[in-house]
């Protein structure tokens, strides 16, 4: 199956995903809104949202993959079923250790992820609660990765970007049933716990069909396993670089009530990209880099990056473009309703015009690190991805606390690092492959990127011509204004697929590889 196809399936599934994951916020945002609640509830999803990100959408996976990958190939189905088997043990013994000390010290735990609100405040309480009933989905996300490594070295990955869909859908549920805004966010708190076990038992169903046999239990950490695990650690903490450093933006925009809540919906908007494509192309690029690596075919293993790096971008850097061009526009269309105000949309829309032009280099760290990952390299990209955090911590800090001091909003400051330290990753990765021989980029990516800009710029020329005609656009769809930015997206994307076309950034032989079955 080709790199195109392998990505349209991941990214489809993942569009589903995404597109109940706008209702779910859509529903979550009218009910509980952007204050102490709000800022209660996304501190109860910091760390859920950190390990799903981190293990859901590919980082572990792209640590682990390698070498199951390369164990299967060399030892057999046997040697890696029990690889898989040892290290799901002690994935699980460990994210349920870490489980348990949370629930007994959570009150003092949140002192760094809730410090902004005082202990004995209602927000503050009830954070505590709700991360309380929401941490056993670590545990959930540490056993889902590993059960899509296994499949997607076998090349399903159908199970493994669907399995998301199910958190969207308990959340939906819960949002429906809940009444006021404390009772909405309890339920959704559960929701996110049930989603876990719901999706692990997906997978395991998965893995079962494949005929790999796993189990729970005590780990033994055979040297296969230690080596998988001293590998899987540095690779997960580099190719979560940009996650850690949204988590710490939330922990300083505490001191900022509301700010919590406007990260938070900034944030899901400027993922639709990441998840739909650059997540999607880093897995579907992984195991085809490895076996060039084990093989030490370089022009293949340049020819997929080129190819990965020219889809990823041909689909990021317009999405880019939108996001920075109407921030407010489209924020205030997907969610201002109930308790989430147009003064909301407003503040949501100052941090994600400035996460917009960091959305590239966001994807370009999820297709550059397989390029090390590949070659079970995992500790270089992970120095640079510390790195990178330190950066953030340093100059977020910095921004928030000199706004704030100028008498303006903290908390696009925030933002602001976030993008900084992404392009810091991105490029240190990308000199990295070059310096060690592992990339040389070709004449032909040159030429798609100078496509994708004009097409991109056409794009947004042709938005910013909406904007300034709003009221006569606005009159053309009478629905509301959900339907509003819907036919904006919609006249964005029909812009931009025409524009790629005449000038080359999308290509008629990708769309008939995308269709074929190879």
């Amino acid at each position: 199956m080709s790199l195109v196809r392998n990505t349209l399936v991941q990214s489809s599934l993942t569009l589903g995903s995404r597109i109940l994951g706008f209702v779910r916020d859509i529903l979550i945002a009218a009910k509980v809104g952007a204050g102490p609640i709000g800022d209660a509830f996304v501190t109860a999803l910091i760390l859920p949202n950190l390990f799903r990100r981190i293990f859901a959408e590919g980082a572990f996976a792209q640590a682990f993959v390698p070498a199951y990958a390369r164990t299967l190939e060399a030892e057999g189905p046997e040697a890696a079923e029990e690889v898989a088997r040892q290290t799901m043990r002690a994935l699980f013994a460990a994210t349920a250790g870490l489980i348990i000390l949370a629930q007994l010290f959570m009150p003092w735990v949140l002192r760094a992820f809730h410090g902004g609100y005082p202990p004995e405040s209602e927000s503050y309480q009830l954070a505590v609660l709700l991360t309380r009933i929401t941490m056993p989905y670590l545990a959930c996300m540490a056993l889902a990765a590993l059960l899509s490594g296994v499949l997607n070295s076998a090349g399903r990955f159908v199970l493994s970007a669907g399995a998301p869909t199910l958190l969207n859908i308990f959340l939906i549920t819960a949002a429906v049933l809940g009444d006021s805004a404390p009772q909405t966010a309890t339920y959704a708190a559960w929701a996110v716990t049930g989603a876990g076990i719901a999706q692990v038992a997906l997978l395991w169903y998965g893995v079962t069909r494949q005929k790999v046999s796993l189990s729970l239990g005590w780990p033994k950490l055979t040297p296969a396993v230690k080596k998988v695990i001293a590998l899987a650690i540095p690779g997960t903490i580099a190719a979560s670089g940009t996650q850690i450093n949204i988590m710490v933006s939330q922990l300083l925009a505490s001191f900022e009530e509301g700010a919590k809540s406007w990260l938070f919906y900034a944030d899901r908007l400027y993922q639709l990209p990441l998840g739909l494509v650059g997540v999607a192309v880093g897995v579907a690029i992984l195991p085809r880099l490895a076996r060039a690596a084990r093989g030490e075919e370089n022009g293949q293993s340049n020819t997929l990056m080129d190819e990965g790096i020219g889809l990823a971008m041909a689909l990021t850097v317009p999405a880019a473009i939108a996001l920075m061009i109407a921030p407010a526009y489209l924020i205030e269309g997907l969610y201002t309703r109930g308790a989430f105000t147009a003064l909301d949309a407003s503040q949501t829309g100052l941090a994600l015009i400035h996460y917009g032009w960091g959305v590239p280099a966001f994807v370009l760290i999820k297709v550059l690190a397989p390029g090390y990952f590949a070659r079970e390299d995992t500790k270089t990209p992970m120095r640079f991805a510390l790195a990178t955090v330190a950066l953030n911590t340093v100059l977020g800090a910095g921004l928030f606390f000199w706004l704030k001091s100028q008498g303006q909003a903290g908390f696009p400051g925030l933002a602001i690092a976030t993008s900084i330290a992404a392009w810091m990753n991105a490029g240190l990765l990308f000199f990295g492959l070059k310096k060690r021989g592992w990339y040389a980029p070709g004449s032909r990516l040159a030429g798609r990127l100078f496509s994708v800009t004009m097409a991109s710029i056409a794009m947004g020329a042709g938005l910013f011509y909406i904007l300034i005609n709003e009221a006569a656009f606005s009159a053309m769809v009478p629905w509301g204004k959900a339907a509003e930015v819907a036919a904006f997206i919609f006249a964005g994307a029909a812009i931009y697929g025409i524009a790629a076309l005449v000038f080359g950034a999308i290509r008629i032989s990708d769309l008939k590889t995308a269709l074929r079955r190879t």
